[in-house]
């Protein structure tokens, strides 16, 4: 049985020696000029050093240009680019064709990972961006488990699932929050309000707040909830899903070691020692609730929900 990838995205480069201690495998990082929902900001510099550091460890990196590019930025990412091929990065996580051109022209024997956020739904769509040059599908949310499976069964790329973590419900480029603001009359400059992690939107009727940021890919409004399914790892186990994701974005440094540490025991045992696992799980769980933000309650997203066609 094949022993799934745990991806992480770290907030910064002292995160990556931990976390590789910790169990990750791998991690994506990046830049939001090109990456979307990054969980800290990595300049060049810093992307060169996690590499350095990552490698050191026999761990990767992954760094993210997923964004949609207008026509202003195209013209940057030949460079970005060849800058990723010298530092040595493991795979470009892409979204525009513009990416997936330039690469083949500037960096062919760079690995793609296919990651569209919302469109990744069925196995065709993921083997069509394989036969492109993709080696990974990053698989959207809003699919259930039997969905997941039923791709993973046709899919000719590696999967990866998000395990862990909030979720995009909503993206814009214009930027909503600051045009709302000059609307009331107030100029409020919008500075990296992504790292402040003190702006919502309250749905009174549902008791729900949502997240909300605005960053230079416009706005961003996230799930009232965090994904947990520490204690539903096994039948993807099973299946052969290629790479478990935990997304740290607006979490700690020290939460995303701590849910790190959890998901690696989680699925080594679910690996090696099912009974043992099935044991544990619950314990798991009960551990991470623990230590949730206020206003940010677990639950399985997707993965459960019947789907209606």
């Amino acid at each position: 049985m094949n022993k799934p990838e745990l991806l992480v995205t770290p907030i910064s480069v002292d995160d990556i020696k931990p976390l590789a201690l910790a169990g990750a495998d791998a991690f994506i990082i990046g830049e939001q000029r090109y990456g979307l929902r990054l969980a800290g900001e990595f300049t060049r510099e810093d992307v060169k050093k996690a590499i350095e550091i990552a490698h050191i460890h026999g761990k990767k990196v992954y760094v993210a240009m997923n964004a949609i590019f207008h026509n202003e930025k195209v013209e940057e990412l030949s460079d970005y680019v060849k800058f990723l091929k010298e530092v040595c990065a493991d795979a470009i996580v892409f979204g525009d064709p513009a990416v997936l051109m330039t690469v083949r022209e500037n960096a062919p024997n760079m690995k793609l990972h296919w990651n569209t956020e919302t469109t990744a739904t069925n196995w065709y769509a993921c083997n069509y961006w394989g036969r492109k040059g993709a080696k990974r599908a990053v698989l959207a949310r809003e699919l259930s488990m039997d969905e997941i499976i039923e791709i993973k069964k046709h899919a000719e790329v590696e999967i990866e699932v998000q395990v862990h973590g909030m979720t995009c419900m909503f993206q814009s480029k214009r930027s909503l929050i600051g045009n709302y603001f000059e609307y009331q009359g107030n100029v409020m400059e919008i500075q990296n309000k992504k790292y402040g992690k003190n702006m919502f939107l309250h749905d009174q009727e549902r008791n729900n707040k949502y997240p909300i940021f605005e960053d230079e890919n416009g706005t961003h409004i996230m799930s009232p909830n965090d994904i947990c399914i520490i204690d539903e790892l096994s039948e993807m186990i099973d299946a052969g899903i290629d790479s478990f994701k935990i997304d740290g974005v607006l979490k700690s440094s020290d939460y995303i070691l701590e849910v790190t540490k959890k998901y690696r025991k989680a699925i080594d045992l679910c690996v090696t020692d099912r009974n043992q696992y099935e044991e544990l799980k619950d314990a798991w769980v009960e551990e991470i609730e623990a230590i949730q933000p206020p206003n940010r309650p677990l639950d399985t997203g997707f993965f459960f929900k019947e789907t209606v066609y």
